[in-house]
């Protein structure tokens, strides 16, 4: 299975400084064994210009969020269609600051998960815990209901379109990564619970971790069974870094 490197760039860089990141990563990564997926998750004003900025490579771009209906009275929103129209063809559903910034609940994000397989952008389905349910001992319960639940009503033969990032609340931008047996554990889990919704399909399904993914603790992580790659944030937004993690999953 190959790899997939993501970086979220969550509410950063104005249009013409995501072009600027986004042609140095392709330049960074120019003759870099093609044995891994790269993703760019700019900020929707950036999008179409990401896009343009890695057209001659294999780089794609994706959207941060969608809104689980095309068109209507939604004031800010935007829809499958209009990611497409952009040039998007990933997007992320349920990130954690999307749960608690914007309340968004299991059965929200399982609307907008639906929405983007409705228009054939392939979703990545992001699921993790709060400081405290880690330290109250429920990840799995906490996990195994944001995955049931997010993934509910999907036919096994969507599976192969789906990527589920595990991304512990606790490390997101802490500077606290989840040790790589922590990360294993939870993706074990993630991987057995697949393999209870859709069998056989379920092997095509990646699981990335995210949390504070940086070039010094890639290599460590993504050497683990079950770990098929990472979304990254905060070290995304430097070409040379982003650029290392990637190289990392090539290794």
């Amino acid at each position: 299975m190959r790899p997939l490197i993501a970086g979220n760039w969550k509410m950063n860089l104005l249009r013409r400084q995501g072009a600027d990141l986004a042609a140095a990563v392709a330049r960074g990564l120019r003759g870099t064994d093609a044995g891994v997926d790269v993703t760019l998750f700019p900020p929707f004003p950036a999008v179409a210009a990401v896009v343009e900025a890695v057209a001659d490579s294999e780089i794609t771009v994706g959207g941060q969020d969608l809104h689980a209906e095309d068109a209507g009275a939604h004031t800010g929103a935007i829809s499958g269609p209009m990611l497409l129209d952009m040039g998007a063809t990933r997007v992320l559903v349920g990130h954690s600051e999307r749960r608690q910034e914007f309340g968004e609940s299991d059965e929200v994000v399982n609307l907008k998960l639906k929405a983007a397989l409705r228009h054939d952008i392939l979703p990545v389905l992001c699921v993790g815990d709060t400081h405290d349910e880690r330290e109250a001992g429920q990840t799995e319960a906490v996990v195994e209901r944001q995955v049931r639940t997010g993934l509910e009503g999907v036919v096994t033969g969507r599976a192969a379109e789906i990527t589920v990032a595990y991304e512990p609340v606790w490390a997101i931008g802490t500077g606290v990564t989840a040790t790589p047996d922590e990360a294993a554990a939870v993706h074990a889990r993630i991987h057995a619970l697949l393999q209870e919704l859709w069998g056989q399909a379920a092997e095509s399904v990646r699981v990335l971790y995210g949390g504070s993914v940086t070039p010094g603790n890639a290599a460590d992580l993504l050497t683990r069974p079950g770990i098929e790659g990472a979304l990254v944030g905060g070290a995304s937004l430097d070409a040379r870094d982003f650029c290392a993690i990637v190289r990392a999953a090539c290794a």
